[in-house]
């Protein structure tokens, strides 16, 4: 099961070129399961709906309840942002959870769960988009607290280990993402565990997903990072079931002369009965 997730730099920059580029990417790595964030809908027309429908896709999206927010640094009204899930098998259960964050810095961060109807276990897939500031980690650590505990309301009545997905925008070695993994630290929900898939990628790989490289990242916010994810449940499911095979970048550089996003995206393979051999790509 090859599963993908991206930010996609809502309509900032050259939306339109961009989108055209971001399809591009994704007909190319031919996902099974895409976490999307930073989605737009505006006059009718939902990014994730377009995508879905250029590569013959299901899909489900969630919008913040706090789009006028975002809609002032565009200049815009109308728009709205959210998560979404494209998925080659329908979505057969959905729910939303809204991250906390103080007032200040509400923008309406959202975690989306999907529940996909895959030939032999169902997979229960979740994209969260969390709290950007640098020095928002402790806003961060309560938003993991909340996601963790909302995969495991959500994770049973499957072998299939729940799938993690999204823009964390914190390193690997961050308090927050370290807790909710719950391997270097107690876990928040007693037992449960995710694997980062970057840790099954070519050690020599470049790993930064937001990257100076990108001409929309501007640098003085701060150095090149990976802070965009895949997580999976451990231990895998009966079989191996879910078990990280092999994980990389993707949509790290311009396509037809436009760039897709000012994030790369992450592929991770994962061990699935349901699903053909994916394409050699990564």
């Amino acid at each position: 099961m090859r599963v993908v997730t991206w930010n996609l730099w809502w309509r900032f920059g050259p939306w339109e070129e961009r989108q055209k580029a971001v399809r591009t990417v994704l007909r190319e790595l031919r996902p099974d399961v895409v976490g999307l964030q930073e989605v737009w809908s505006a006059d009718g027309v939902n990014l994730a709906a377009w995508l879905a429908d250029e590569l013959g896709l299901h899909w489900t999206w969630a919008a913040s309840d706090a789009s006028e927010r975002w809609q002032r640094r565009l200049g815009r009204t109308g728009v709205e942002i959210g998560n979404a899930v494209l998925s080659r098998w329908p979505v057969t259960e959905r729910a939303v959870l809204r991250l906390p964050a103080p007032a200040d810095l509400d923008d309406g961060r959202l975690a989306l769960y999907a529940r996909l109807d895959a030939p032999g276990a169902p997979v229960p897939f979740f994209t969260a988009h969390l709290a950007s500031p640098p020095h928002a980690s402790a806003v961060r650590r309560d938003q993991l607290t909340a996601l963790a505990r909302f995969v495991a309301a959500h994770r049973d009545g499957t072998g299939f280990p729940p799938v993690v997905t999204g823009d964390f925008n914190a390193p690997p070695d961050a308090d927050e993402v370290r807790l909710f993994g719950g391997v270097r630290t107690a876990p928040v929900v007693p037992g449960q565990v995710f694997f980062d898939a970057w840790e099954y990628a070519d050690p020599a790989a470049p790993a930064a997903t937001w990257n100076h490289d990108t001409p929309y990242a501007r640098p003085g916010l701060g150095p090149a990072a990976r802070i965009d994810y895949v997580h999976v449940g451990g231990p895998a499911g009966p079989g191996g079931l879910g078990t990280v095979l092999r994980a990389a970048r993707a949509g790290h550089g311009a396509v037809d002369g436009v760039w897709p996003s000012d994030h790369a995206a992450v592929v991770a393979d994962l061990a699935s009965p349901a699903t053909a051999p994916a394409p050699d790509t990564l």
